[in-house]
């Protein structure tokens, strides 16, 4: 049968919107420049979460330590894996994990602008988020960037507990490495995706002067989205009030609310940047050898300190942006203090991923299709 053509034209804007959605987030929360640190919490306690052989810092260490601090030259922050000490055997390296004391909801977008990323034999940095007041892995987890030893791309995903039913269902997205869809999985192992971009980390990262991270966390989805850094849209500054993010193209990763019911699986979350050392992904031997000789521990860990001279990570600035209009608006501006304080997260775990992105598709455009289809 042949539906008469009003009647098509009406179908066709009935359906597309529950797919093609697109979002304008205004400016809530800056943390940049001489207070950068200022807002987030510090571990300050041996890593018992991903089983790292490292020790994370008070802010206090941190300071004295010169492993977290801002650059006077540049005003980005520093967050380094200590690279002069020599380490006795059974002791454990000193690193870094801070956690942002504020969470963010759903309705929120946050972007990262990163100069140089940790990488090396041993190391697995990550800045990722997760409900800080709930127990792991129930409030979900999205982890923006991971990546492990050498390996030459890094990963994208979400961590969800399995009664909420997650997974990753028609993603429309730029990766074309799809490692897990179910976002609980084995052993908690989410539904990770591999950043396809050649200079997602590494070496390579650092060669670009790094790129920006955005990630967006939505009733219609999760997605990711990065950029090298001559490739960062105009739209996105460190002075943009607002991103609408019809102007960011195909994510990298996207998760659409069709395969996780956003506001049951995840809670508000809190902002994480960590680097540790070993641990649950960067150590086992299936792993480590595909990039790396030795013993994670044996040789790395408690071996050369400079072995560890590209394990840190070089931030110029996070920017949150929220579509809620009670958002807090006076927060917009940079963070103001001291150096963080010494209350450690109550975190997540291991292995990380990336979720993907629909087509965002404009009113107009949707409109003019309707017209089209009238004057057939």
């Amino acid at each position: 049968m042949v539906l008469p053509r009003f009647i098509t034209a009406v179908l066709v804007l009935l359906i597309l919107p529950l797919s093609i959605q697109a979002a304008t987030y205004n400016a809530i929360k800056e943390y940049s420049g001489a207070t950068f640190l200022d807002d987030w919490d510090f571990y300050g306690h041996y890593d018992d979460k991903m089983n790292g052989d490292v020790n994370f810092v008070t802010a206090a260490q941190g300071v004295s330590e010169k492993l977290a601090y801002v650059d006077p030259n540049t005003s980005r922050t520093i967050l380094k894996v200590d690279n002069t000490t020599t380490v006795p055997y059974p002791e454990k390296r000193n690193a870094v994990r801070i956690t942002s004391k504020q969470s963010h909801e759903v309705g929120s977008l946050w972007v990262a602008d990163i100069y140089h990323a940790p990488y090396g034999c041993s190391v697995w940095p990550a800045f990722w988020s997760f409900a800080q007041d709930a127990a792991w892995p129930a409030g979900g987890e999205i982890d923006t960037f991971e990546g492990v030893n050498l390996h030459p791309t890094a990963q994208m995903g979400l961590h969800t507990e399995g009664s909420a039913g997650c997974s990753q269902i028609n993603p429309t997205q730029l990766s074309t490495l799809v490692n897990t869809t179910d976002c609980a999985g084995t052993n908690n192992a989410g539904c990770m995706v591999t950043n396809t971009n050649p200079n997602s980390y590494g070496a390579a990262f650092a060669q670009q002067q790094g790129g920006v991270f955005i990630t967006e966390f939505a009733e219609s989805g999760i997605s990711i989205w990065f950029y090298s850094r001559k490739d960062i849209p105009s739209s996105v500054t460190q002075g943009a009030t607002s991103i609408d993010t019809s102007t960011l193209g195909t994510p990298m990763g996207n998760w659409p609310a069709a395969g996780c019911d956003i506001n049951k699986a995840f809670q508000p979350q809190n902002l994480v940047f960590t680097v540790t050392l070993c641990g649950d992904f960067a150590r086992p031997e299936n792993i480590f050898t595909q990039t790396c000789t030795g013993k994670c521990y044996d040789d790395w860990v408690i071996k050369d300190p400079s072995s560890y001279d590209n394990a840190y990570f070089d931030i110029s600035y996070v920017k949150v942006f929220s579509t809620n209009p009670s958002a807090t608006q006076s927060s917009a501006t940079t963070s103001s203090g001291a150096t963080g304080t010494q209350t450690g997260a109550q975190a997540s775990s291991s292995n990380r991923s990336d979720k993907l992105k629909v087509t965002l598709l404009s009113v107009p455009v949707v409109v003019s299709a309707m017209l089209d289809l009238l004057m057939l």
